[in-house]
């Protein structure tokens, strides 16, 4: 948004969260007046757009839950509408990676695990969107995996 001055957002989070102002990122950056901070559960539903983009989200929570959320969001999202997840992507299994290392902490503090691009179209075709591709910076270090509503 800081970017590109046409476009709008709207950051959706839990109440206790967007309560503590002083934490809130869209003034500092200078699009507070472009940006909407709007309260909620992901759980139950979520406001529509054209793009939604989570970042370290779906690797908390169970493939059940993380199903919930993004047919929550394929309800919510418009034809054409795109999904972006910014996630540790874990590789084959000969390749050393981050990723197998935080795995294992998260199956120790939460329902979730770190998961292979494979395991996220899954999780995407499970909740009726398109998986596009992965995209990965040089240092492959996260990904972020692309799905569209169809």
């Amino acid at each position: 948004m800081a970017k590109y001055s046409h476009l709008t957002g709207t950051v959706y989070e839990l109440p206790n969260v967007i309560g503590r102002k002083e934490r809130l990122w869209a003034s500092k950056m200078h699009v507070g007046n472009r940006c909407e901070y709007v309260s909620g559960d992901m759980f139950q539903r979520v406001p529509g757009a054209d793009a939604f983009v989570m970042k370290h989200i779906l690797h908390d929570w169970s493939d059940a839950e993380c199903v919930q959320i993004l047919s929550n969001m394929h309800r919510a999202a418009p034809t054409g509408a795109r999904s972006f997840v910014a996630e540790y992507i874990v590789p084959g299994p000969e390749t050393p990676h981050f990723s197998k290392l935080f795995d294992i902490h998260m199956l120790c503090a939460t329902s979730g695990r770190e998961r292979t691009e494979d395991e996220y179209a899954a999780l995407f075709d499970q909740a009726g969107w398109r998986y596009v591709e992965t995209r990965y910076p040089a240092s492959k270090l996260m990904g972020v995996v692309e799905a569209v509503r169809v």
